[in-house]
């Protein structure tokens, strides 16, 4: 699988996710990292594993308070070997067309935040991004066109459960599982809930191709050994 690190970003700080209510969120404190700085979590991140990607969720982007675009290129000059998946809050396909030369990375489209589905209708458009299938307690966010048509998802989607971000619940495999039958050309990511090596291995057998992780590597509970026996399960 595809281990791939989450720092959410608020007022220039990466703030610690729980349960999707954003405005709850409060500054990371982390055995991995001496501060919440962006800069310090993704360098204590590198130093439990050796990711080859990032998942940056910029919250007052998707809130429309502000945006990180600078500190993101920051980031992104620091750490060049990371590859960024951003979600930067796209509301609609003329947001996308002003992101993708702005910020460094590939463009996560949440469908949360999408109004329509006129993205990921455009072929050339889907094949550049990450789609974010948003569902809070088993119902899906945003258009309803999305998650009912799977020939409009892109090949790499993330199964995002934010009312179990954080909460220590496990991902919702029975959500995944029917994902995975929905599009089975899809590389499928599981993001939220995820406590620990038992959750990886479930996920593992059930054949998703990567999975978000945030609070069970700042809580100890996925530690170096996992991380490298899991990350190299897809090998």
């Amino acid at each position: 699988m595809i281990l791939i690190p989450v720092i959410d970003l608020a007022a220039g700080q990466v703030v610690h996710a729980r349960g999707g209510e954003r405005s709850k969120y409060l500054p990371l404190h982390s055995p991995l990292c001496r501060s919440s700085s962006p800069a310090d979590v993704v360098a204590g991140l590198l130093s439990l594993y050796p990711f080859s990607h990032l998942y940056i969720a910029d919250l007052d982007a998707i809130t429309r308070s502000g945006d990180h675009s600078r500190l993101i290129a920051q980031l992104h000059e620091a750490f060049p070997a990371l590859q960024l998946w951003i979600d930067a809050g796209i509301g609609s396909r003329a947001d996308y067309l002003r992101l993708r030369d702005r910020l460094p990375g590939t463009l996560v489209a949440g469908s949360e935040t999408l109004a329509d589905t006129a993205l990921l209708e455009s072929d050339a458009d889907r094949h550049d991004i990450v789609l974010s299938l948003d569902y809070r307690d088993g119902r899906a966010l945003g258009p309803i066109g999305i998650a009912a048509h799977p020939e409009l998802w892109p090949a790499r989607t993330i199964c995002m459960m934010l009312d179990r971000v954080g909460s220590g619940r496990g991902p919702d495999l029975a959500l995944l599982q029917q994902l995975q039958r929905d599009a089975p050309q899809t590389r499928i990511f599981a993001a939220g809930g995820i406590r620990g090596a038992d959750d990886l291995a479930q996920l593992h057998e059930c054949g998703v191709d990567g999975a978000l992780l945030a609070s069970a590597l700042h809580d100890g509970h996925v530690d170096a050994t996992q991380l490298q026996r899991f990350g190299q399960a897809a090998n």
